[in-house]
């Protein structure tokens, strides 16, 4: 026994010493032994789920606890849900924490990352705000920069208010999340400014280490660009950011969820351009682990996209399938349902497509106004007007503004239905004037509404609203003649009377200076002479005559070696066969007459090229119905003598291009 007790001494202390060298494969044969003599020795127990964990098996660690759980009890609470949390069991990690005996600092740090994991952002800002305050260690800088990241995914995510905790932005993590928070809050220049901050931070940090070599900063830097290059996309600058992203996906980094958001962002520049570009590109958003690195929406977005892609690349079952998929994740997202319409909108399968937007409007009221309008949108399409309208005006949040009331008066004009637009323009102002009576909308609508009714002959419904805005301001002129002009044709001595109200014509009257008016600077270019009345001549008065200019005449060149003393020939513009001093070609040359009658014909040849002229000839091929026996195979060229040569005809170069036959 005494031997066994100095055999366990010597192997405790071979645990001690590998767990100070972190040669934890080595200290795990040791206690391998330890329990072999006593198989629920809690120290050994414990020390073993310890170098489980830092060789990263998180799952052997965790079979080893659930094994010995009645002996370990309490003692490994944090080693369970950090193996849990690594093993991406997030709700089973948070059960665990919370069920802990005592909350401890470490167990307060591992319930910060389980709550930002569930994003649950609120308590987890209570938790790291807590630990900042009550504890002073190495680590406080890591709860800072998991502090600012909460609250950038506060801003992003949830459209909480920027609030300023005091954060330092003395490291580049640090400015990273606060650039973040800006972009939540759409204030982009200030983001930009502040990832360029970050960037040149990093660069500083990893240059003082001798280690880390280019590649590496670079690396490290890739995350910064993504985001700078995603301020480029949301400002506009498609092509700096498609630079920016390209750059990062050349890096190839570890991080799968760097890779996913960047390739994603590519495919929505691509959009309905570059199709296979964006299909190479959306199997980086496939790879394993993205689902835990990425928030839900961002997941949601890559997973729009994708459906997207495939009605782009006319993958009509795969849409359908990733667009149901997302809506039975989402039941009241608007966007699942729109992409299933597009698609079958590609398959001009209108009305199933208004279908379901109808039965999605009913059941989900809240998002009924953006499908609506998709809705009225295809009755469009398909010529339906007055379906239209009446999609439209059950709109209740767009029913009265401005630009719903010209929408429908344009479509009810012209389907002539003045009756219907008269009753959007009444619906309208009795709609301000219990609201917002005598506003500038209200006023504007009535002096619309009283324009269109002047326009369609109404004189008498015009008359009302002409009316009520000349009692707004008895001032206006321009109302006051409009009213009068309408009186005119229902009522004179009404006219008559309102036309009392007109002002003077004295006080009318300009007082302007006709003359410095025309000699003005501006007027120079507008004034314009008296036409003259056709027929009309005048008299010129004597000694007074027409003054020509005339254009001075340049000489001629003359060809070299010309004689000017010589008479030129006449016939000189005349073809050279039809002067009178053609004599035709020479005899005895015979030559073939090209260039004359049609195209292609020879006149010679003719005869000579005629075969069936040539009746002496024998066929040189067997005739139709005739029997020709065995067919001689084509004969090998013989091989040539020795001290013979033959010489190869020249191959005839062919020219690029279409062929001329």
């Amino acid at each position: 026994m005494a031997a066994v007790g100095v055999s366990v001494a010597s192997l405790w202390t071979e645990v001690n010493r590998c767990g100070q060298n972190g040669d934890f494969t080595r200290a795990l044969k040791a206690l391998t032994k330890i329990l072999h003599e006593n198989r629920d020795d809690v120290t050994a127990l414990h020390c073993k789920i310890v170098c489980l964990i830092q060789n990263g098996s998180f799952k052997e660690a965790l079979n080893v606890m659930n094994t010995h759980s009645k002996v370990l009890s309490s003692e490994v609470v944090f080693e369970k849900a950090y193996c849990e949390y690594r093993l991406n069991r997030v709700e089973s990690a948070l059960k665990t924490i919370e069920g802990a005996p005592e909350q401890t600092d470490k167990l307060k740090e591992l319930y910060g990352q389980v709550l930002y994991r569930l994003e649950r952002y609120g308590e987890c800002k209570s938790v790291y705000t807590d630990l900042i305050r009550n504890s002073q260690d190495e680590y406080e800088e890591e709860r800072k920069t998991n502090l600012a990241a909460v609250v950038a995914s506060m801003s992003q995510w949830e459209n909480a208010p920027l609030e300023d905790l005091g954060l330092p932005e003395s490291t580049y993590e640090l400015c990273y999340n606060a650039a973040c928070a800006l972009i939540g809050r759409g204030q982009l220049t200030e983001a930009l400014n502040k990832l360029r901050e970050g960037e040149e931070l990093c660069r500083v940090s990893l240059a003082d280490d001798s280690d880390v070599t280019e590649e590496d900063i670079e690396s490290e830097l890739a995350v910064i660009h993504s985001q700078m290059a995603y301020v480029l996309q949301l400002q506009g600058r498609s092509d700096e950011a498609l630079q920016l992203y390209n750059q990062v996906i050349k890096l190839k980094p570890s991080d799968v969820g760097l890779l996913a958001v960047t390739a994603n962002n590519i495919i929505t520049i691509n959009k309905d351009q570059n199709v296979f570009d964006s299909k190479k590109k959306v199997k980086l958003t496939n790879a394993e682990g993205v689902e835990f690195k990425l928030a839900k929406k961002q997941l949601q977005a890559i997973d729009l996209n994708k459906a997207l892609l495939a009605m782009y690349t006319n993958q009509a079952d795969q849409c359908r399938k990733l667009a149901s998929s997302l809506q039975a994740q989402n039941p009241g997202h608007p966007r699942p349902v729109l992409i299933q319409v597009a698609q079958l909108c590609r398959e001009k399968q209108h009305g199933k497509a208004i279908e379901l937007l109808q039965r999605f409007s009913d059941q989900h009221l809240e998002s009924a106004s953006g499908i609506k309008m998709t809705m009225a949108q295809l009755y469009l399409v398909q010529g339906h007007v007055t379906k239209a309208c009446d999609v439209l005006r059950s709109i209740e949040e767009f029913k009265h503004k401005s630009g719903m009331v010209s929408a429908l008066v344009t479509m009810y004009s012209h389907e002539e239905d003045i009756d219907s637009a008269i009753d959007i323009f009444r619906q309208a102002i009795d709609h301000y004037q219990s609201e917002q009576p005598g506003s500038p909308a209200h006023l504007a609508l009535v002096r619309e509404a009283a324009n269109y009714k002047l326009r369609h002959g109404r004189k008498k419904e015009a008359i009302i609203d002409l009316e009520q805005l000349w009692r707004q301001n008895t001032n206006d002129t321009r109302t006051l003649a409009q009213l009068i002009s309408a009186y005119s044709l229902v009522d004179t001595d009404k006219a008559k009377f309102l036309s009392k109200h007109l002002p003077s014509a004295d006080s009318m009257a300009l007082n302007v200076d006709v003359d410095e008016l025309e000699n003005s600077h501006g007027a120079t270019y507008v004034r314009r002479k008296a036409a003259k009345v056709p027929g009309e001549i005048l008299p010129k008065e004597p000694g007074q005559g027409e003054i020509k200019k005339k254009r001075k005449k340049k000489k001629g060149k003359l060809p070299k070696n010309c004689d000017p003393k010589a008479t030129p020939d006449p016939e000189r513009w005349l073809p050279m066969r039809e002067r009178s001093s053609y004599r035709g070609k020479k005899k005895g040359k015979k030559k073939e007459q090209i260039g004359k009658g049609t195209q292609g014909a020879t006149v010679g040849a003719s005869a000579e090229l005629d075969a069936s002229k040539m009746a002496s000839s024998p066929p040189n091929s067997p005739r139709p119905g005739s029997a020709s026996g065995n067919v001689v195979p084509p004969r090998q060229q013989k091989p040539a003598a020795s001290g013979s040569t033959r010489k190869k005809a020249p191959q005839k170069k062919r020219k690029g291009g279409r062929s001329g036959w």
